[in-house]
């Protein structure tokens, strides 16, 4: 295992000293030692406006970059590492520090599965040379690939599997506990309650936990869980909702939305009045160290109404939630729900959806 400090020195003997990235579960630990020991970062909305946040600092500073994600998130780093920070284009060193979902060996979840036994294929095929960080022993192997990736001007990697970083020590809080009164669990109860015979389609992470959770047998099959895709599930939901008549509610999140927000947009301009927009709000990414995503800096309402929806519902607290709730799911009109919510929720109650086969085909069902 490898110790927090020793490989932020490590990195800093290379003059590595500037990171950008998108939060990553396996990476939990080393983005807490980030935002705790006050480390030049900046978090992306997505993997790939991280490499190219990562080769504007290269072009000004002349110095290499380090761009944290997890490899699910490779597929939207790809287009600017292969076509921008390629050898054959314009040759911009950098370093991944690349969180390993499924990797061969670990148990994990289904749609990881595939990513995981492909990911060294994915950097080879790009050209990346690589290796794999599993203890501080490694440091030789990483520091001659970080050599390797100045002289030649070409980004290099390291795959880093669960449980490769200790701990670290301080112990973690969110920043803000905002709207406290209302948790992710009391709100989707309420809207379980009213949706009737709505289909649900819910985005990665905690919320689609909570609501397989949540939903009662004879309602699953009105969900779908969109369990990797971050930030894909508003557009499932417009695709879904174009060709028929039934309510159709997209159950996103703030870091979600942000990774794709021109999605929203998208459905600005095409949805029809049958899809509902939920926005549930925490301004962290939550399930992954609950680090800031600065949603609340934007002003919803007025992004909501310049996208073209025709009307912006916001709840707050559990005074709120049942008559806001009522009016936003039966509007005639092109709706978009803000929901703040508390970042203090019963995460280790969550289960997990499983079969999606299953899943997929009750869903479909028009029975």
């Amino acid at each position: 295992m490898i110790q927090l400090k020793n490989f932020f020195d490590f990195l800093k003997k290379r003059k590595i000293s500037f990171f950008t990235g998108v939060p990553d579960s396996i990476l939990k630990e080393f983005s807490m030692y980030i935002k705790y020991n006050k480390i030049k970062h900046i978090i992306a909305t997505n993997e790939g406006s991280a490499v190219a946040l990562a080769a504007g600092y290269f072009l000004s500073q002349n110095k290499i970059p380090a761009i944290y994600l997890q490899n699910s998130g490779l597929g939207n780093a790809i287009n600017p590492l292969v076509s921008i920070l390629h050898k054959k284009v314009y040759s911009i060193p950098s370093l991944l520090i690349i969180g390993w979902r499924g990797a061969p060996g670990f148990k994990d979840e289904p749609q990881h599965l595939t990513k995981g036994m492909i990911t060294k294929k994915l950097l080879k095929l790009s050209g990346i040379k690589y290796c794999e960080l599993n203890s501080e022993k490694n440091f030789n192997q990483l520091s001659k690939l970080i050599s390797y990736s100045k002289k030649n001007n070409s980004p290099v990697a390291c795959l880093i599997k669960k449980n490769t970083f200790f701990k670290y020590q301080k112990k973690h809080k969110f920043e803000k506990k905002i709207h406290q009164s209302l948790k992710r669990s009391f709100f989707i109860k309420e809207l379980l309650k009213k949706s009737q015979n709505s289909k649900i389609i819910s985005t990665t992470g905690y919320i689609s936990r909570e609501l397989f959770r949540l939903s009662p047998d004879n309602k699953k099959k009105n969900n779908f869980y969109v369990v990797g895709g971050m930030g894909h599930c508003s557009m499932i939901a417009l695709g879904y909702s174009l060709y028929g008549n039934k309510k159709v509610i997209c159950l996103d999140g703030d870091g979600s939305m942000l990774m794709h927000l021109g999605s929203i947009f998208t459905i600005g301009q095409n949805a029809k009045n049958n899809l509902k927009y939920i926005l549930l709000n925490n301004n962290s990414h939550e399930s992954v160290g609950g680090q800031e995503t600065y949603l609340n800096s934007l002003n919803l309402k007025n992004i909501s109404k310049e996208f073209n929806f025709e009307k912006y519902y916001l709840i707050k607290n559990r005074r709120e939630l049942k008559s806001k709730l009522h009016n936003f799911l039966f509007s005639p009109k092109k709706s978009f729900l803000e929901v703040k919510m508390s970042n203090a929720n019963e995460n280790h109650l969550l289960g997990r959806p499983k079969n999606f086969i299953d899943i997929k085909k009750k869903f479909m069902n028009k029975s």
